[in-house]
Order: C-alpha cells, then sequence, then structure tokens
C-alpha cells in the first residue's frame, strides 16, 4: 500500500483537517491544528508530506522519526500539531486495513469507557453555578471552568475574592461530590498562583490547570507546597522531551498532552506511559473536534492512568458548528452518566462526513484569540 495524496480543509469553528489517501482506496483522517494559527500548521503539513508521498502509511514509528528527526530544528507546537495530525491518519488506515480500532492495535484496552467533563463559563466566568447545575443535570459527573480572568503579577485581593466567589457558587450548585475542574489557563503568575491555591482548598476542586505557564513550571514547586489540590498541566507541552523535566521535578499530579499538538497518537501513548511510571494521571486536552477526541479515547483506552477526558460539545467556541456536525454517526459519542465508550470501530472509529466538511471548508475560518490587555495598557495572557 502506498500514500498517493492528501488534502487538507480549513473547517469552522477554528479546525483543521487531514485526509490522506491509499491506492488501495483507503483513507485517514487526522486533525493537525494550534487554535489561532490553523494556516500555519497547514504549510508545515503540506511541507512533512512531501516526506511521506508514495510510502508505506504502515510504518508509522519510521514515519514519525523521519518528521521528527529529519529536520535540524525540531518541536514546539507548528511542527508537532502537523507530525499530529499526520500521525492520527495514518493510525486511522493503518486500523481501516486491520478491520481492527487503534487501541487493539495498541495493545487492547485496559477500559470499556471512561469519564468526560463539560466546559462551563466562557472567557470571563458568568453564571456558571447554573451552567454547572444543567451539565450536573445532562448527566455528567464533572466540569471545568476558567478560574481567572486576567491577573497582573501581583493583583488586588478584590480580584481574589471575585474568583473565590465564583468558585464558590459552582461548589454550592452541585454539591460535594461533584467534580470542580479550574483552568487558570496560565494567566496567573506564581506569586498570585500561590494565594489562589491556598484559598481555593475549601472547595475542594478536581485540580487547578496550568496555575503558571509551563516555561515557568519551576514554580509548581513552590504552589505545590502551598496547596494540597491535584496540580495539572501540558497542554502547551508537545513531546516526551517537554515532559520528562516536569515527570522528574515531582511537582505535577494530572499531565495534560493534546493528541492534535503533542505528535499525535504515538507520541501522546508514550507521554502517558511514562507518566504512569511516576504515578501521575492524565487526563488528555481536546478542545478541538471529532477527530482529536476520537484519537484521544483510541490512547484513553489503553493508559491505565487516564481518568478523565476533555470534550468540546458545546463549547463557546464552538458557537455554529459542534463535533458532532462532521460526523456520519453522532451516537459514538453519547455520553451516558458522564462517561463515553471506548469506540470500536476500525481505525478511529469515527465515519467522517466528508460532503459536510467540503461544504464547510468553502466556509473555512480565520480564527483568532481574543487580546486581552491590563488596565495600565500592557499585554495580559489570555
Amino acid at each position: 500500500m502506498k500514500i498517493t495524496g492528501y488534502e487538507l480543509f480549513q473547517v469552522p469553528p477554528r479546525w483543521l483537517f487531514l485526509k490522506i489517501t491509499t491506492d488501495e482506496g483507503i483513507v485517514g483522517w487526522g486533525e493537525p491544528v494550534i487554535e489561532g494559527r490553523a494556516a500555519t500548521v497547514k504549510t508545515a503539513v503540506e511541507e512533512l508530506m512531501e516526506y511521506l508521498m508514495g510510502k508505506d502509511p504502515m510504518q508509522i514509528e519510521d514515519h514519525w522519526n523521519l518528521m521528527y528527526r529529519a529536520g535540524f530544528y525540531r518541536g514546539g507546537p507548528i511542527m508537532m500539531s502537523a507530525i499530529a495530525g499526520i500521525d492520527q491518519a495514518l493510525w486511522d488506515i493503518k486500523g481501516k486495513y486491520f478491520n481492527a480500532p487503534v487501541h487493539q492495535l495498541l495493545g487492547g484496552k485496559c477500559r470499556d469507557s471512561i469519564k468526560v467533563y463539560s466546559w462551563i463559563g466562557g472567557d470571563r466566568p458568568a453564571e456558571v453555578g447554573l451552567a454547572a447545575k444543567k451539565a450536573q443535570a445532562a448527566g455528567f459527573k464533572a466540569v471545568k471552568m476558567n478560574g481567572a480572568e486576567e491577573l497582573q503579577y501581583i493583583d488586588s485581593y478584590d480580584k481574589v475574592d471575585k474568583i473565590l466567589e465564583t468558585v464558590a457558587t459552582v461548589r454550592e450548585a452541585v454539591g460535594p461530590q461533584f467534580g470542580i475542574g479550574l483552568d487558570f489557563h496560565g494567566r496567573v503568575h506564581k506569586p498570585m498562583a500561590k494565594l489562589l491555591a491556598k484559598e481555593l482548598e475549601v472547595y475542594k476542586p478536581m485540580f487547578i490547570e496550568e496555575p503558571v505557564l509551563p516555561e515557568n513550571n519551576e514554580a509548581l514547586r513552590e504552589i505545590a507546597r502551598a496547596t494540597s489540590i491535584p496540580i495539572a498541566t501540558g497542554e502547551r507541552m508537545f513531546s516526551k522531551w517537554d515532559f520528562k523535566p516536569l515527570l522528574m521535578d515531582g511537582y505535577v499530579d494530572i499531565i495534560q498532552p493534546d493528541l492534535s499538538h503533542a505528535g499525535g497518537i504515538t507520541e501522546c501513548k508514550k507521554i502517558m506511559s511514562m507518566a504512569e511510571a511516576f504515578d501521575v494521571a492524565a487526563a488528555p486536552h481536546c478542545p478541538l473536534g471529532p477527530i482529536a477526541l476520537a484519537s484521544c479515547l483510541q490512547v484513553d483506552a489503553t493508559c491505565h492512568n487516564a481518568f478523565i477526558q476533555e470534550q468540546s460539545l458545546g463549547i463557546h467556541y464552538n458557537e455554529g458548528s459542534d463535533i458532532l456536525d462532521y460526523i456520519v454517526d453522532r451516537s459514538v459519542f453519547h455520553y451516558e452518566e458522564g462517561y463515553v465508550k471506548i469506540p470500536d470501530g476500525p481505525g478511529l472509529g469515527i465515519e467522517i462526513n466528508e460532503d459536510h466538511v467540503r461544504k464547510m471548508a468553502e466556509e473555512g475560518h480565520n480564527w483568532r484569540n481574543p487580546v486581552w490587555r491590563h488596565k495600565d495598557g500592557s499585554i495580559a495572557e489570555w
């Protein structure tokens, strides 16, 4: 079997899909994208696919190493996201060739389903208590919300009080046993992160996510000493080499690699297995489309330390187009009592609605994340 072609589709709300074709008629789908940089990743995919045209798609490990190691300059969000989407599509082809789900090719599943959480609250959380209550009524056992708006390195206690009030509202709405993930989104700097982590303990969050930017991961040492809340990070880390010092330092409790950013199925399986050896849990990042989610579930199925999966159904970014719109069988992502079953269909376990993909690619998108500034005019972390 040989790779004979590929197509890229920039589709709303902010995604990029890749279709790889073979001379045996088997096609594979991947989702190579960095939110806000879809066109840049598209160019990187086009450059990398030059290496793979005419090659056997089954040799995934070799192709991964070629795409990564044959470039003198390597790593980073753009290149690793391009590799990720290609890798997903190659696994999809391989699974379809053997008429088996990807998780079978990775050794078989160790779970039949995995817990998922629902996102509540937009960039500036409001009425999140009601949103959490609705998610609970829909059967979810956990939600995630933005834990903070923009904060200066040293900010006011008024802002701290507002954050605590918001979290208290959610906890009161859903009760003591419901999971609440708090995403700091890298918006908080070390001095305020230590303060917030300590003050938030009373609300018993499921985790605090990206309490500081990943380039400041050394600060996790002080934050971990200030709180017993599990610390999660990793959505802006892109390889096993990025995760190595994080795991060795020992101040992270949950890693969150993104299957469309961190080298795809091949790399994220290794990252999550590395974390297992450090007794660290995994909750893959996935505010993206159906191909990314299907890829996550295939890896979750094989990793004992995967405990919950992010998914984007109904997230505020998806207004106008959502993950179910792009697949033929919408029931494959049916959530029941806060869990989703692992897809057992061949390849990634989903069938893409190609007609809809082509239609929406004509519309396209040019999504960019908001630009925030502090009161003094300086750029704030979004």
